[in-house]
């Protein structure tokens, strides 16, 4: 039996069949995994450290193992999927192919995976997590969607996101038509997809490690627009030049555009943006019209729900049932993620990286925090990306008060000496920008400036998205400092260790001592 004709086996049968995933902890594959998991499929992996992720698959009941070692292996999987970020030399890829077990990646797993699904595939640059986390909730929560195709399309989708959605996790295989799936253009992923409806949510190079030069990652995007399935409808943002000149080049009539702007088929007007959320009306053809209400922030969220909406409407869901669901809509995880308020200071985790990104969610803070001080720590991701970027950086971080540029996070890269956090700081011409240096150093420096009624926004796709939790635990802000240090005979030090202090000479740092 061929590999792919795994995904074809009656339910009862596939307990019988184990698929093993080398990364299974990374954002691509562990969503995958608890799809499998749902599928009844025995999953077993390995990652080089545990998360949330690896605990709650192996609370699911898969067999998740730390480090790679070919001893995993055994018994013999029937297949092997494994991360972009995996080598061919990784001892467990090494060793299934010398044993002949079929290994994979996402890119051609997809399509024998969603098989017999109506695929809703959301890609493009930026968006496309909180657009598929949308298009989701709107489609379990929306009744039963009926088109003149289907009288009875389940209640109950599949889906796989980029990120937590409050209520609906981030993946699950659903029994029913449709899957809605975040179409991730790294490793050229998405074109294992063939969607009955495409999302286009941006178009901006990225990713210049997968992706050289701008035109090989517009035409990565080309080649998946042509993915479509026949008699299959694009949604895209007719907002973004890029979008309009690839739907110039290749639309047709199943292409459906939206905009905040007139010259669109679907027009969101009269957007206001308040402390409470967004609203605006829909306006769609025939003289279609919708009041729209967000909870999440932002222009681009009031982008992205006409995009949900527009897609849901294609797959059977009314608009007018459609947009009243969107206002239970609590965005993603780590995108404009509030994490808490300690000492006066409000802590925003949101996982902007790229300069478009960072400028529409420092916008969005502006908007609801107009007469807050708003701290902007930036974690820049890979030296490739930072290089490639830098120049897009002058004037993105204007609507934030303060900005901290931490050191480089490498990911799967190797130190560059020729790309510094020092570069970005003078790229951005902001006023208040230093380049902070290690996480640990970036935490010091906010627990010693920000004043009470500040704004920390962590913007990381690495780790300084840690720093929430160190603020929140620990929020000691100068104007505590200064009321202690008169009251303390022999000064105070701050992250000063209790252990020579103690009985049992025991303790971590305390905040003050």
């Amino acid at each position: 039996m061929s590999w792919q004709a795994l995904f074809s086996l009656p339910r009862d049968q596939r307990p019988a069949h184990r698929i093993h995933l080398v990364g299974i902890g990374g954002t691509g594959l562990a969503p995958i995994a608890n799809v499998l998991l749902e599928m009844g499929f025995q999953v077993s992996g390995s990652d080089q450290q545990t998360s949330a992720r690896t605990e709650a698959l192996a609370a699911a009941s898969a067999s998740v193992h730390l480090g790679h070692d070919p001893a995993h292996l055994l018994p013999r999987p029937d297949l092997v999927l494994i991360s972009s970020a995996i080598a061919a030399a990784n001892p467990e890829v090494a060793a299934a192919r010398a044993a002949g077990i079929p290994v994979v990646k996402r890119r051609e797993l997809l399509g024998p995976l969603l098989a017999g699904r109506r695929v809703i595939a959301v890609a493009g640059t930026h968006g496309k997590t909180t657009t598929t986390g949308m298009i989701a909730h709107l489609l379990s929560r929306g009744g039963r969607p009926q088109t003149a195709a289907t009288s009875a399309s389940s209640v109950e989708p599949g889906y796989i996101i980029g990120s937590d959605i409050p209520g609906l996790g981030q993946s699950r295989a659903g029994e029913g038509d449709w899957f809605v799936i975040e179409a991730d253009e790294y490793d050229y992923a998405f074109l294992g997809l063939t969607p009955e409806i495409i999302v286009l949510t941006s178009l901006e190079w990225d990713h210049p490690d997968c992706f050289p030069t701008p035109a090989a990652y517009f035409a990565a995007f080309e080649r998946f627009s042509r993915q479509l399935r026949a008699g299959g409808s694009v949604v895209y943002c007719r907002s973004d030049a890029n979008l309009r000149a690839l739907a110039a080049a290749q639309g047709g009539p199943g292409w459906q555009g939206y905009s905040a702007h007139a010259g669109a088929d679907w027009q969101a007007r009269g957007i206001e943006i308040g402390p409470e959320g967004v609203c605006y009306t829909l306006q769609g053809p025939d003289g279609v019209e919708q009041p729209v209400q967000l909870a999440v922030p932002g222009l681009h969220n009031v982008l992205n729900s006409a995009a949900a909406l527009i897609a849901a409407g294609l797959a059977g869901l009314p608009l007018a049932t459609a947009a009243p669901l969107l206002a239970s809509f609590r965005g993603a995880a780590r995108r404009f993620e509030i994490k808490g308020e300690a000492g006066g200071v409000l802590v925003i985790d949101d996982y902007a990286h790229h300069p478009t990104e960072i400028r529409s969610t420092l916008a969005a803070a502006r908007a609801l925090y107009p007469q807050r001080q708003i701290w902007a720590v930036y974690e820049p991701h890979t030296f490739s990306r930072t290089r490639a970027l830098l120049d897009q950086f002058e004037g993105v971080f204007a609507a934030a008060d303060h900005l901290l540029v931490t050191d480089i996070y490498p990911a799967r890269e190797a130190f560059d000496p020729g790309i510094s956090p020092a570069q970005i700081v003078a790229a951005s011409r902001h006023p208040q920008a230093v380049a902070s240096g290690s996480l640990e150093e970036t935490r010091q420096h906010l627990q010693g400036h920000v004043q009470p009624g500040g704004v920390v926004i962590l913007l990381s796709a690495g780790p300084a998205t840690a720093l929430a939790g160190a603020l929140l635990a620990a929020p000691l802000s100068p104007s505590l400092l200064a009321a202690l240090r008169p009251l303390a005979r022999y000064g105070v030090q701050e992250n000063a260790a209790l252990a020579p202090h103690t009985s049992f000479q025991i303790g971590g740092p305390a905040a003050a001592l």
